[in-house]
C-alpha cells in the first residue's frame, strides 16, 4: 500500500470508522535511521490507532529503526514479510524473507528488544516453490518463538520471478482455508486474514475462528464498506455514517489540509471511491481527480468544491444509512 495508506489517507478514513486499526505505508529500517524521521512517521493524533509497517532485513537496522519508532504513538510495530515487488526483493525484505525463517526470528527477537510495543509480522502462505504447509508451519513457529504473538496472513502465496506484484495479488489462488488450519495448529497465537476480502461481510465471516481480518485495497478502492465497522465488529454504540455525513467531515477536513499548504488533490485522490457504484459517481470522481488541481479550489472555497462533486450524486444516496 506504498503510496497509498499515507496521513492524508488515513484521516480521511477516520470519518468512517474510529476503532479500526490502520497501517501507515511500508518504511525501511534504513530509510528511517537515515532519513527524515518526523516526515516519515508524522502523523495526526485522530489516526490512532495506527501501526508502523517497517521492512528490512538486518535485525541491528530493524532494532534501530525500532526504538526510533516507539514512544511517538503507534499501536504496534509490523514487519513486513509479504512484499513481492522486485525493488523489495533486492534489497532483502519482503517476500522473499519467508524463505529465510532464521533471519526473520532474528529481526523479531531484535525488534521485541527494542521496544514494549507488540512487534507482528505480515507474511504470505508461501514463496515460489517453498509452499508446502510445512514450510508455514516451521517459519510461523520459528516466529513465535522469537517473540512475535500475531501474525497477519496474506492467504496467498508469492512468485518472485514471472508475476509483477500486482499479479500476485490475483493470480496465485486464495487459500483462506491454509489460514485457518494455521490457527487450528497455533491455537495461542493470534492470527489474523488477509486476501480477497471485498466487503466487511467477507471479513466477518472469518471472525471467531480467527482473530481478525485486514481489508487491504478494498478498503482503499470502496472505503465505505468499512462504515459499520465500529458497530458491528467493535460493538460500539451510535449509528453507521451516511456518505452525506463523511462528505460534510471531508469538506471540513479539505479545509484544514489546504490551511496546512497541503495541494488539495492530495487529500482528493483518496477519496474517489467513496461513491463506488451509485448514480454520480463518474462526476465526484472527475471533480475531485481533475478540478481539485486548478487554483481556484486550493483555498477558502476547497469545501465548497467537496459539496459541489457530492451533489451529483442522488441525495437519498448521501443520506442512506446502512443496516447494522
Amino acid at each position: 500500500m506504498m503510496d497509498w495508506t499515507d496521513s492524508l489517507d488515513r484521516r480521511f478514513l477516520r470519518l468512517i470508522t474510529k476503532r479500526t486499526l490502520l497501517y501507515t505505508e511500508m518504511v525501511t529500517a534504513q530509510a528511517l535511521i537515515h532519513g527524515n524521521v518526523e516526515s516519515l512517521l508524522a502523523f495526526e493524533p485522530i489516526e490512532e490507532p495506527l501501526a508502523l509497517q517497517l521492512g528490512g532485513g538486518e535485525p541491528d537496522l530493524l532494532a534501530k529503526a525500532t526504538r526510533i519508532a516507539s514512544g511517538r504513538g503507534f499501536a504496534e510495530i509490523n514487519l513486513n514479510v509479504g512484499c513481492p515487488s522486485d525493488r523489495v526483493s533486492a534489497g532483502r525484505f519482503g517476500a522473499c524473507l519467508m524463505t529465510e525463517p532464521d533471519t526473520v526470528a532474528a529481526c523479531v527477537a531484535a525488534m521485541a528488544g527494542a521496544t514494549d510495543l507488540p512487534v507482528t509480522v505480515k507474511h504470505r502462505i508461501g514463496v515460489d516453490e517453498t509452499d508446502h504447509y510445512d514450510d508455514l508451519h516451521a517459519f510461523v513457529a520459528k516466529v513465535a518463538d522469537a517473540g512475535c504473538r500475531t501474525f497477519i496472513v496474506h492467504a496467498r502465496k508469492a512468485w518472485l520471478s514471472g508475476l509483477s506484484p500486482k499479479e500476485n495479488r490475483t493470480v496465485p489462488p486464495l487459500r483462506h482455508d491454509v489460514v485457518h488450519r494455521l490457527k487450528a495448529d497455533f491455537p495461542n497465537l493470534e492470527i489474523i486474514i488477509n486476501g480477497g476480502l471485498l466487503t466487511l461481510d467477507d471479513a466477518l465471516e472469518h471472525l471467531g475462528p480467527l482473530d481478525g481480518a485486514m481489508i487491504g485495497r478494498a478498503a482503499y478502492e470502496t472505503p465505505y464498506i468499512l462504515a459499520g465497522a465500529d458497530t458491528r465488529v467493535f460493538g460500539a454504540a451510535g449509528t453507521i455514517p451516511t456518505r452525506g455525513e463523511i462528505v460534510e467531515g471531508l469538506a471540513e477536513l479539505a479545509a484544514e489540509v489546504v490551511a496546512e499548504g497541503i495541494p488539495l488533490a492530495r487529500l482528493t485522490r483518496h477519496v474517489l471511491g467513496l461513491f463506488h457504484g451509485c448514480p454520480g459517481a463518474k462526476v465526484w470522481r472527475r471533480m475531485l481527480g481533475e478540478d481539485a488541481r486548478l487554483p481556484e479550489w486550493n483555498g477558502p472555497a476547497a469545501p465548497e468544491l467537496v459539496r459541489k462533486a457530492a451533489a451529483a450524486v442522488p441525495e437519498e444516496l448521501c443520506g442512506e444509512r446502512p443496516d447494522t
